[in-house]
């Protein structure tokens, strides 16, 4: 009999993040904007900046802003103006089709910029209460489950050890009719049929034997089950916001102050290069699903996703790539684009 562990259903869920936010597309949204001279672009707005995208790939950043570079942002209109924290560095303008994208655009913005700040910044008592607090319970969780797990076992080899027995009971029954059929045989012959006897009688103390230690495995009681966790449920209110009157024009400043390692992003690695049993399983199943893989129906997306796969990239290389130069070298890349 096999059994197999399943992880609980959250770990499995935190294992399927740890890859998902590795790749290209993971958290960003895309917004369709025009530089200065006109030319078609994609804005790509997530938790670590903003990124401009040449219109027909989404998955290869060309020009990465992260947020601690930008000081202000404001729209009037359909222009959009953001305001960079090098004074020498000329303003990063771009235009959106409708008034609602640039008013979409300052709001992603503003919260991202402000979870990218609070991330960085060093934490408060409050917080580092709840961390420790946090930890403790996925260390009680990978206890119980590492007592479940040696609980499963454990019944497993009684489990095995209980039908060896019947077996062996069974063979040693077999043996014990043979004995007593030969016996009866040999009744004419006294030196065979003690010699039987004899075997017989073995056979019978190999039988009762077993019989006891079987009894004895079935009456062991189990062991008291571990302890139910009971979680903590932390409850947070949301305050709606009434929505005010239209507007056109809009602007926020963003603070960069008090924050540790404002750009420590772009030294992260892959969870598949940090952990080789994730980079084995990513193998394995890429493997087993390209046998499966209908080439006639490979999208754009696929074909740009394998080509920087081939070339060595991932999300995290291209970040540090597209965030070289200062700011206005930047700038004036993606205006000539």
């Amino acid at each position: 009999m096999r059994c197999f562990f399943s992880p609980p259903r959250d770990s499995a869920m935190l294992e399927y993040l740890k890859i998902a936010q590795d790749l290209e597309m993971y958290g960003i949204n895309y917004f369709e904007i025009k530089n200065k001279k006109g030319t078609d672009l994609w804005l790509g707005v997530d938790a670590l900046g903003l990124n401009i995208y040449e219109k027909d790939d989404k998955l290869t950043p060309k020009i990465g802003f992260p947020w601690s570079e930008i000081r202000n942002i404001s729209f009037n209109d359909k222009k959009f103006v953001i305001k960079p924290i090098d004074k020498k560095a000329p303003d990063f303008v771009f235009y959106a089709p409708r008034l609602r994208i640039n008013k979409r655009i300052l709001q992603l913005c503003m919260g991202n910029h402000e979870l990218y700040m609070r991330r960085r910044k060093p934490d408060t008592i409050e917080v580092q209460q709840m961390k420790a607090q946090a930890r403790e319970e996925k260390h009680q969780k990978q206890l119980e489950r590492q007592q479940l797990e040696t609980e499963k076992k454990r019944r497993e080899t009684v489990e095995r050890e209980k039908e060896q027995m019947m077996r062996e009971k069974e063979e040693l029954m077999l043996r014990l009719q043979d004995y007593e059929e030969k016996t009866r045989k040999a009744e004419k012959g006294s030196q065979l049929s003690i010699y039987l006897l004899s075997k017989a009688k073995e056979a019978q103390d190999d039988l009762v034997k077993t019989k006891e230690e079987l009894h004895l495995v079935m009456t062991t009681p189990p062991p008291p089950p571990p302890p139910v966790y009971e979680p903590v449920n932390y409850h947070v209110q949301e305050n709606p916001q009434e929505e005010g009157t239209e507007y056109t024009g809009y602007s926020a400043e963003l603070s960069s102050e008090g924050i540790l390692d404002d750009r420590n992003e772009e030294k992260r690695i892959t969870e598949a290069e940090k952990n080789e049993r994730v980079q084995r399983q990513l193998r394995t199943l890429t493997s087993e699903l390209s046998q499966a893989r209908d080439e006639n129906k490979r999208t754009h997306n696929d074909i740009i996703h394998n080509e920087n796969m081939r070339q060595g990239r991932d999300k995290y290389k291209t970040l540090r790539q597209i965030r070289q130069g200062n700011t206005k070298q930047r700038i004036d890349e993606f205006e000539a684009m």
